[in-house]
């Protein structure tokens, strides 16, 4: 009987184990491919900002101050919308290893039910 329960119990913890470390090999990929898809467009973007500004200057020669402003400006803005966007993904996100404690709390309710200290007394 004791050499069923620590087999069972040990299934139970590796089965856990398991479940965690699928978890994290998860969460390792999600981090790196934000991680690889924000340096990819902070590099874009700063090469397009400084040839779409330079084009601008050298087109609109006699307003170049004009241009430089305007091109600041818009800018400063994208980068705060950049900025709040990167800050709402990141709040939505699911809390790391939910399942795995989801399941660990289920093994812990299902242990108290077995032993009888989940049970209200009467």
């Amino acid at each position: 009987m004791l050499k069923r329960i620590a087999i069972t119990l040990l299934g139970t913890a590796q089965t856990r184990l398991a479940l965690l470390s699928n978890e994290i090999q998860v969460e390792k990929f999600n981090v790196l491919r934000l991680l690889g898809l924000g340096l990819a467009l902070v590099f874009c973007l700063g090469l397009a900002v400084v040839l779409a500004v330079g084009l601008a200057v050298v087109v609109w020669w006699d307003n170049r101050v004009w241009v430089l402003a305007a091109s600041t400006a818009l800018f400063f803005a994208l980068a705060w919308y950049f900025y709040a966007a990167l800050r709402g993904a990141g709040a939505k996100s699911e809390p790391v290893f939910a399942a795995t404690l989801a399941e660990l709390q289920e093994d812990l309710r299902q242990l108290q039910e077995a032993t009888g200290r989940g049970q209200k007394p009467q």
